[in-house]
């Protein structure tokens, strides 16, 4: 079960990583499957006052959770930056009470951070259990 809860958000210009042209689903042009990047973790960039898909480095800038589905570039990306919010699980799937971090593999998804060695990554806390690709609950701990 998926959920959200005590969610605090904040409006940025959404990059072209961001920008998925999902339009209406059957219609021409529109993307199969018909989901955008809603529900996955986005970074600061250069630019400002705009987001991009977080991709696991080290060295980047988690800002929150994706929660709109921008059709264009440079349109409004509302991203969840504390409470509970749904998350787009990686590689592998999580478990409920497992610290999450942002996957290398699958852009922008989250994944169970190894205890220890990942704890500067963690960006959250898994509330529910998901495989690859489902939706899970989780605290954000950004």
């Amino acid at each position: 079960m998926a959920y959200e809860e005590a969610l605090r958000s904040i409006t940025l210009k959404a990059n072209s990583t961001l920008a998925v042209y999902t339009s209406v689903p059957g219609q021409p042009g529109s993307a199969d499957p018909n989901g955008g990047k809603q529900y996955y973790f986005v970074k600061a960039t250069s630019t400002a006052a705009t987001c991009g898909l977080a991709d696991g480095t080290t060295n980047e800038l988690v800002l929150g959770v994706m929660q709109n589905k921008p059709q264009f570039e440079n349109q409004a990306a509302t991203v969840a930056i504390r409470g509970v919010t749904k998350v787009a699980a990686g590689t592998g799937g999580v478990s409920a009470g497992d610290g999450i971090k942002v996957d290398t593999t699958i852009d922008g998804t989250g994944v169970t951070a190894t205890p220890g060695t990942d704890a500067a990554l963690i960006v959250g806390i898994a509330l529910g259990s998901a495989s690859a690709g489902a939706l899970f609950p989780c605290l954000l701990r950004i």
